[in-house]
């Protein structure tokens, strides 16, 4: 789900208006303060943002300022004031050290309760016609069903947004596969793809990850990658296993865990499902709801989770 080194996607006009406004607000700002959270570019993230921003706008009375931005600038945003939490982190050994060891401008705020999956996978519809796919040691013998005209003599591997945490060009590499990586440049683009793979039964490979709203609609089967051990990721040129699972925690800047108050409190003790996100993260993607609609929509349903986590 090192998930997701990262991009910074600044876009339009509005989050430049947000981010002079971060600036100026950090944790007890205004009656009750303002709340400035990064926004990192996957539904399930959105869906934790839409639960969180709504409770602390409608039950805690604060301002929510939302910034789109890559993993590792959200990170750069707790030295510059900019960001007060990360509700989602997929698992970054690198940044911690910098900036809640080194730089001790962040904490770890706790977990989130969704246990992250990320890996390799293939449509079901492949495993029922090639059984011996979802290992490894077999997908060479399957690289030409792969190949696309941008791949060449190459099988294309499918990778997401290159600012994801992955290290499938370096696997690929050091495993001696024959395959390049291609990246569809972001979540929704490999959505279709996945689509249109089980519908058409196009050959696909892919890095994805769960919890994902699309594993609902869609058989997706891992492949069985050399077994992840302690360290096993530590050198990327010499990489030759599997992605961990990633207990995803939430990481707060210290000024906002000194000094944000019951917002604090809240995302501290925000915790719910893999299904819980699951569902909001389709509300949101298929049943045309806005982010903050559906976010309201689980806080009406589900009093009782969400009542365990106010101040």
């Amino acid at each position: 789900m090192t998930r997701k080194g990262r991009l910074a996607r600044l876009v339009g006009g509005a989050l430049v208006v947000a981010l002079a406004v971060g600036a100026c607000n950090t944790g007890g700002g205004g009656s009750k303060g303002t709340v400035n959270i990064a926004i990192n570019p996957w539904v399930g993230y959105t869906a934790d943002a839409a639960v969180v921003g709504y409770l602390l706008k409608e039950e805690l009375g604060y301002t929510v300022v939302n910034k789109d931005l890559a993993e590792d600038v959200s990170w750069q945003g707790f030295e510059s004031g900019e960001v007060d939490v990360i509700l989602e982190n997929w698992g970054h050994p690198d940044l911690e050290k910098t900036y809640i060891e080194e730089k001790k401008v962040a904490l770890d705020a706790g977990q989130t309760g969704n246990i992250g999956i990320i890996g390799w996978y293939v449509p079901g519809w492949m495993v029922d016609e090639y059984p011996d796919i979802t290992s490894w040691e077999n997908l060479n013998k399957y690289a030409d069903l792969f190949k696309t005209s941008e791949s060449g003599d190459l099988g294309e591997f499918l990778g997401t947004d290159p600012s994801y945490v992955q290290y499938d060009e370096a696997l690929i590499t050091n495993l001696g596969l024959n395959f390049k990586v291609r990246f569809s440049g972001s979540e929704g683009a490999t959505v279709e793809s996945i689509k249109q793979a089980d519908a058409q039964k196009i050959p696909l490979l892919l890095y994805w990850w769960d919890p994902h709203w699309i594993h609902a609609q869609v058989k997706l089967v891992r492949v069985n990658l050399p077994e992840y051990t302690e360290g096993c990721d530590a050198d990327l040129e010499k990489i030759e296993c599997d992605y961990p699972s990633y207990n995803l925690n939430k990481v707060i800047s210290k000024k906002f865990n000194d000094g944000g108050g019951d917002a604090a409190t809240l995302i501290k003790n925000f915790s719910w499902t893999n299904e819980d996100q699951n569902l909001v993260s389709d509300y949101i993607t298929n049943q045309g709801m806005t982010a903050e609609e559906a976010g309201k929509k689980w806080v009406e349903d589900n009093e009782s989770v969400w009542k365990a986590w106010m101040p």
